[in-house]
């Protein structure tokens, strides 16, 4: 059975890290190896059918967690973006010096990730990029540091990156714990390959002119009001930060918090666009915004937590855990490692997979083994154009070449990965020992 088990998610796995190479969506094959690896505990297993069963459920009520604070998040999200709500951050970089630009944008970027996630910054980073740096040459090296920025910005925040809020939501880390304790080694994960990028661009300019607050598009459909694009953008926003407030306060669990935020921007947008003409009025909605969430992403996500809960109702992890304490001993090392491996396949399994190795029995909530796993798993896919979702947007926006990109920028991403990392050792060996 557990062969079978580790056989079928192995080649599952394998086809989810070759997607851009046999060209076959990653939401497929770990929706199949999420059911078969269950179909082949429950039918292999001693255990009574039922008793499989009732352990599914238990996971899915944690998988389910997750999936709804991700659906609500990404909702929010898009419908800031189709009211052009972003355009009133991003239209105030008013410079075209490239080495002041690279600095702004890339702290721009830190922050606003955290706020938002990776992905979306990412994006929303690449449309004014667009706008500021018309020479291809010079816009996707700008672009390969925003992804560095990004996926360094969403490690410290719960609700910046996926693996820091499935370990958030999980019970490792709690919110102020983990942005105290990973906003200084995140920074410095960004601050050293902008600082290296720097010394070689100089001051000149982008060529592309400033982009002045003045010129921030009106609104796609020329009829929204600036006052409801900057309501909706402080609704979204605040609707984020408000969750770990609401966790903090009422003790529930995350995804109720994003969706009492999601219906109170569902409520104010819809008698904000009551008297407008309703095909406009249904292109605001939340209902049309919805339809633009990524929805196959949602599905890989059930797919590769439902087939790492089968690793874990297995103990397959567990005894993984104990080999790889016996092999490799030092938990720092196991850390970096599985942030170099997030670089090559996908760090949501692999954190998913470090929860299941790891008992909170054994390692409580804010223990530095969680925290130090959120950031190697956030930050360490950076390494690689197609080691993170904020990489994969931008190669296929930009497209940005794998060669490319490993000559050119991983050197700066793994200094920047390896700097953090040591700065997070130094802070946990002299001030929390």
């Amino acid at each position: 059975m557990i062969t079978i088990i580790i056989l079928t998610f192995v080649i599952g796995y394998l086809l989810i890290a070759m997607e851009h190479n046999i060209h076959i969506d990653k939401s497929a094959p770990a929706l199949i190896i999420g059911v078969l690896c269950w179909t082949a505990y429950i039918c292999l297993s001693p255990k009574d059918h039922h008793v499989v069963t009732h352990e599914l459920y238990e996971y899915l009520g944690e998988i389910s967690g997750v999936l709804f604070f991700l659906l609500g998040a990404m909702t929010i999200v898009e419908l800031i973006d189709v009211h052009h709500g972003f355009d009133l951050i991003t239209g105030r970089i008013s410079t075209s010096k490239q080495s002041t630009l690279l600095w702004t944008i890339s702290l721009a970027t830190f922050f606003l990730s955290a706020a938002l996630d990776n992905l979306t910054t990412t994006i929303v980073m690449i449309s004014v990029l667009r706008k500021l740096i018309p020479k291809r040459e010079i816009r996707i090296f700008f672009i390969s540091v925003v992804v560095i920025a990004a996926n360094a910005g969403g490690a410290w925040s719960p609700i910046g990156d996926v693996t820091t809020t499935m370990l958030w939501i999980g019970g490792q880390v709690t919110t102020v714990n983990i942005i105290v304790k990973l906003i200084l080694p995140s920074l410095v994960c960004l601050i050293i390959p902008v600082a290296i990028a720097t010394t070689t661009l100089g001051n000149t300019s982008t060529q592309g002119g400033a982009l002045g607050f003045g010129n921030v598009p009106f609104s796609p459909y020329q009829l929204i009001k600036r006052n409801e694009q900057l309501t909706v953008l402080i609704l979204g926003i605040s609707a984020l930060l408000f969750v770990p407030i609401f966790k903090t306060l009422t003790g529930l669990p995350p995804f109720m918090g994003i969706l009492l935020g999601l219906g109170v921007m569902w409520l104010i947008t819809e008698i904000m666009h009551k008297h407008k003409d309703p095909e406009l009025k249904g292109k605001l909605s939340v209902i049309y915004t919805i339809k633009k969430v990524d929805v196959a992403g949602v599905l890989f996500f059930f797919g590769i937590l439902v087939a790492i809960s089968s690793l874990q109702a297995t103990g397959i992890l567990k005894d993984l855990a104990t080999y790889m304490d016996e092999t490799i001993g030092n938990i720092y090392a196991i850390g970096l490692i599985l942030g170099l491996l997030s670089a090559v396949v996908d760090n949501v399994p692999l954190v998913a997979a470090a929860i299941g190795m790891y008992d909170l029995a054994v390692f409580p909530t804010n223990h530095w083994l969680w925290e130090f796993i959120a950031y190697c798993a956030g930050t360490g896919g950076s390494a690689l154009i197609i080691g993170s979702a904020a990489g994969v947007a931008a190669m296929g926006m930009e497209k940005i070449g794998f060669g490319w990109y490993i000559k050119k920028v991983s050197w700066l991403a793994l200094a920047g990965y390896f700097g953090g990392a040591i700065t997070y050792m130094l802070i946990q060996m002299f001030l929390y020992s």
